[in-house]
Order: C-alpha cells, then sequence, then structure tokens
C-alpha cells in the first residue's frame, strides 16, 4: 500500500512493482483515508510520504505504531527530505526504512525484497505455530476480526469451526512430547485435505485460514460458504479425515474429534461472541458423543447453563449416594439359564429422576471424576456377586465396564484387587469390559493393561463390537475370551438375509478364534431362535429383562430359577 498525494509517482510505482510479481497495490491519494485503507487492505508494507494535505505522514505513522495490529507492519518512508532532524523523528516513531525521491526503481525493489523478508521472518516466529506450521491464536483472532468487519461490509456470513481432539493430552502423556508433536502435525495435514477444494460441493480452498489454537484445538474460517449445508458438509470431512488410524512411531494412534460451528453475524458480530459460542457448541456436540459436531443456537446458552448444573450435582453424586447399579441378565443360548449379568450404572438424582449413562458418563469423564466412579462400581459389582452366591446364586459372572481414562489410570489392577479382596469374590467370577473404540485407541497401552487385569484370573471381554474398527484379527492381540456383538449387527435377523450372512459370519468366525460370543439387544423370539441355531454362547437383552435394580434382579433369579 501507498500513501502519497502524487498520483502519478504511485503509478509510476505501482507498474514497476507489479512486473516485479507484487499484487494488490493499493493507491491512497488523500491522507485522510489512509488508516480506513490500512484496516481494510491489511498491507504486507507500506510506502508512505511524508509531506502531505490535510495529513501529513508523521500523524499516520503515529496511528500506524500505536495499534496494536500494525505495531510490526514494515513503513518505508519516500521523502525528498534530507534534513536529519526529519529522518531521525520517522525513525523514532518506528519507520522501518527510508528512500528518496525521485524513486530509483532497483533500490525500491532491493529494499522492499529485504523489508519483506525481515517481515517473513519476524511473522513466522510472531504468528505461526512452529510444530504444525499453521498460523497461532493470535494471527487467527487477528483474521477472524478483519473477516467479520469485511463479510459484514459485503453482507455475507462467516463461519468459524472450531475443532477439538478428545483426549489429546492423554495420549501425548503416553506417547512422550516428540510423539504428540507428530501428532500434531499429522492432525493439521489431514485437516488441509479435509478443506482443499472441492468443486462439486462448492467449496473453495480454505487450507490457509486453518489455525491452531493451542493444545487440542483447532480452528477454521470458513468465509465463502453461504449455506448451513456446506458447512455441514466441511465438518463431516473433516471428521472422517481425523477418524483414520495414524501411524506415529510405528504405533498406530485413533483419535476422534468434536467441532462446534459459529455462524456471523447471526451467532456474535465480534471475536469473542463468536468463539465463545463455537466453545458452546463443542460442548454440546461433546455430549452427543465423539466424532459429532454442532451448530450454535441461543438455545444452547440456557442448555449450557443447566449442564454446568448438572455436572456440580454430578461432583456430589457418589457422596450423596445418588448412583446405582442395575443388571442385565445375560442368558446360556444353549440351557436359556441365567450365567451371569451385566452391571449398568445409574443416576438416581434427587430431582430430575434416573438420569441416562450416555448423558453423565460423558460429563464425568469431562470433569475428571469417571476413575472414582468406575472404582465404585467395581467394589459394588463385586459386592452384590458375593450376596447373590451367599443365597445360593453361585457361578454368576458380574460384567463391569471400565473407561477409557480407567485403562489410561495406572491403579486400574490394584482397584480390581481391592474389590475382589473386599467382597471376598473370586476372580473368575468378575468380567472387565472394554469398548472396541478404547481398546483400539492406544493398541500398545491397552495390550499391557489387558494382561495385567488377565493375570489377576479376571476374565475380558469387548464391548460393542461392530462400532468401531471391527477387526477380529486386530482384536485376537488382546487376550479377550469374549466379543459382545452390538445390537446393529441382528436388528434385521432373521428376516433380512444379508444382516443374517453377516451375523452368522462372525459368530462363525469369532468360535475359530476360541472366543465367547454374546449378543446384545436382543428383542425378539426370532432373534433368540436364530443365535441357538447358529450356536451363539451368550444372548443378552430386553427379550428376556431390561436392566433391573439389585433388589428387582435378584427377585429375577429367583423366578427363573424356579
Amino acid at each position: 500500500m501507498m500513501v502519497d498525494d502524487d498520483p502519478i509517482l504511485m503509478e509510476v510505482i505501482k507498474v514497476f512493482l507489479e512486473e516485479e510479481g507484487y499484487t494488490n497495490f493499493i493507491t491512497i491519494e488523500d491522507s485522510r483515508l489512509a488508516e480506513a485503507a490500512l484496516e481494510n487492505g491489511r498491507p504486507d508494507v507500506l510506502l508512505l510520504d511524508l509531506v502531505m494535505p490535510e495529513v501529513d505522514g508523521f500523524e499516520i505513522l503515529k496511528a500506524v505504531r500505536s495499534d496494536p495490529r500494525h505495531k510490526f507492519l514494515p513503513v518505508i518512508i519516500l521523502t525528498s527530505s534530507t534534513d536529519s532532524v526529519t529522518k531521525l523523528r520517522a525513525l523514532e516513531m518506528g519507520a522501518t526504512e527510508f528512500l528518496a525521491k525521485p524513486v530509483d526503481s532497483s533500490e525500491l525493489g532491493l529494499r522492499l525484497r529485504n523489508t519483506l523478508t525481515v517481515k517473513a521472518y519476524q511473522d513466522q516466529l510472531t504468528y505461526y505455530d512452529p510444530v504444525t506450521g499453521l498460523p497461532n491464536r493470535k494471527l487467527f483472532l487477528d483474521r477472524l476480526e478483519w473477516m467479520i468487519q469485511r463479510n459484514l461490509r459485503e453482507e455475507k456470513p462467516l463461519v468459524v469451526m472450531t475443532v477439538s481432539l478428545n483426549r489429546f493430552n492423554e495420549m501425548t502423556e503416553r506417547l512422550g512430547p516428540s510423539a504428540g508433536d507428530l501428532l500434531l502435525t499429522e492432525v493439521a495435514a489431514r485437516l488441509k485435505i479435509a478443506l482443499r477444494h472441492d468443486e462439486f460441493a462448492g467449496i473453495p480452498e480454505l487450507s490457509d485460514n486453518i489455525a491452531y489454537l493451542g493444545r487440542d484445538e483447532f480452528s477454521v474460517l470458513l468465509s465463502k460458504i453461504d449455506m448451513a449445508e456446506s458447512a455441514a458438509y466441511v465438518a463431516r470431512r473433516v471428521l472422517e479425515g481425523l477418524h483414520q488410524p495414524f501411524e506415529i512411531e510405528g504405533q498406530e494412534v485413533f483419535l476422534s474429534a468434536n467441532i462446534g460451528i459459529a455462524v456471523s453475524p447471526s451467532d456474535g458480530e465480534d471475536t469473542n461472541m463468536l468463539m465463545k459460542n463455537a466453545a458452546v457448541a463443542i460442548d454440546h456436540a461433546r455430549q452427543e458423543g465423539r466424532d459429532s459436531f454442532r451448530f450454535y443456537s441461543s438455545s444452547l446458552d440456557a442448555e449450557l447453563r443447566d449442564l454446568f448444573t448438572l455436572k456440580n450435582e454430578l461432583r456430589r453424586a457418589l457422596e450423596n449416594d445418588e448412583l446405582e447399579l442395575f443388571y442385565q441378565p445375560k442368558i446360556d443360548a444353549s440351557s436359556g439359564k441365567v450365567m451371569g449379568m451385566e452391571a449398568l450404572i445409574r443416576w438416581n438424582h434427587k430431582t430430575r429422576g434416573l438420569i441416562s449413562p450416555d448423558i453423565f458418563i460423558p460429563l464425568a469423564e469431562e470433569i475428571g471424576i469417571i476413575v472414582p466412579i468406575g472404582e465404585w462400581s467395581l467394589e459394588q459389582a463385586c459386592m452384590h456377586n458375593k450376596q447373590l452366591e451367599a443365597k445360593g446364586f453361585g457361578g454368576l459372572k458380574v460384567s463391569v465396564n471400565v473407561s477409557a481414562p480407567q485403562i489410561s489410570d495406572k491403579n486400574l489392577c490394584n482397584a480390581i484387587k481391592r474389590a475382589l479382596n473386599k467382597s471376598g469374590l473370586a476372580p473368575s467370577s468378575l468380567v472387565i469390559e472394554i469398548t472396541e473404540s478404547v481398546a483400539m485407541a492406544d493398541v500398545v497401552e491397552s495390550q499391557a493393561v489387558l494382561r495385567s487385569i488377565k493375570d489377576l484370573g479376571v476374565s475380558l471381554s469387548i464391548d460393542d463390537f461392530g462400532t468401531g474398527y471391527s477387526s477380529l484379527g486386530y482384536l485376537k492381540r488382546f487376550p479377550i475370551s469374549e466379543l459382545k456383538i452390538d445390537k446393529s449387527f441382528f436388528d434385521g435377523v432373521p428376516e433380512d438375509t444379508e444382516a443374517s450372512a453377516i451375523a452368522r459370519g462372525i459368530i462363525a468366525l469369532s468360535h475359530t478364534l476360541d472366543l465367547s460370543v454374546t449378543a446384545e439387544g436382543i428383542e425378539s423370539a426370532d432373534q433368540v431362535e436364530f443365535l441357538r441355531t447358529h450356536k451363539c454362547d451368550i444372548i443378552q437383552g430386553y427379550y428376556f429383562s431390561k436392566p433391573l435394580p439389585f433388589a428387582d434382579f435378584e427377585a429375577y433369579l429367583l423366578r427363573t430359577s424356579s
């Protein structure tokens, strides 16, 4: 950008610089318009005359240096003055370079090239993350503020999409800092691929607007998207790209993410409001599960306040004795008898009633109390099974789910030992269940933890098989004895021939790997008959019983045993 009251000189310099390959040359003849032009144009360098009517170059230089956004903008003074006092004053005010008028084009080219080289180096240090190479939070917020104002003037929407990686800090602690940096670099590369130009979907090239905000968050600005459907399409592409495994220092690492989306001007007309609302949207996306996205809406604020209250109440749920274990029977397919039960935690809130674990378990993970809740569940399940054993219901195996933070917790084996010792339950009467996605998130760590549990004499089961990576061969690396197949595989059985063929194949292949097979979510007699015919080992679902409080489960055992 050049500010000078000599239009002929500006045209000559513009022609020369364009021949040298410079673009987006902005000329300002009326110096009163300089500050507004700087804000709208955001040039990489300012060529400034000192002696001009109305507003002189010193006033403009002072305004530039007093604005934090332009504090480091290179300013090359063009002046015919040879007065050393004038030059010293300009230098003291923050001028970068001087060129004498009439301007020598060769000298201008050299000075400009050197100035921009230094600026590029300074910008890299100041505005870019050294690990990912992406713009940092400072540059992102600066761009966001500028793009908000530009899009408001042009009456166009601006989409802010914040991407939050789940359990990234835990992974960094396990893998080490160098592997964590590699993972961040790979995430940045995946984001660039997901945001590349897609003519079919009407998505422009967006990779220049990706930023790394720090810790586990990235953000994307979508300035050329006119419809919410297009933003949703981009969000799905990002999540799909991050879902594929990462190869980090010889290990496969699996990530999940959540995305919050806010749109200007409807969701805010300043950076703070847009970023806040994108964060609110992320919080709600997390409640819907991993690998999900959510658009901000004004109703989310009320929901967020309610969520904040719920989190505080959850912190006190254990000490207030509001948590309770329900039990769903597991039926031996060949004999039809109860061979065990799965312990399922419920929150019996004093005013809200029973709250689903789908709601409060993610909250417990988020606020860091899932490990003590998990330890409580282990102790309760073991004590209840021992009580049933004392009443004549021996040989039952109780299955207890453990979460990802529990797998990462170094005290899990000790917690299992304590629960067994405190209750007096035999290790063979306890089954630890881990979901497929948790097992595959960090294969090396999962293998080590599960082997330690197996060494205690406790059985291991993979839960929700088929909802994640669905590799029987890979899962066989774990010391498991049971595979619980997700209900989605049986929803069409036996009417749907394709679904039936898949179910038969999984059962048969599991048996060849010497794994016991449990079918979850069974609701009809036809499904039960199909599973018995094809040698499924254990059946669980509402066809036999919904999850029951302990006293009701004991009554169920009395009823069915007689």
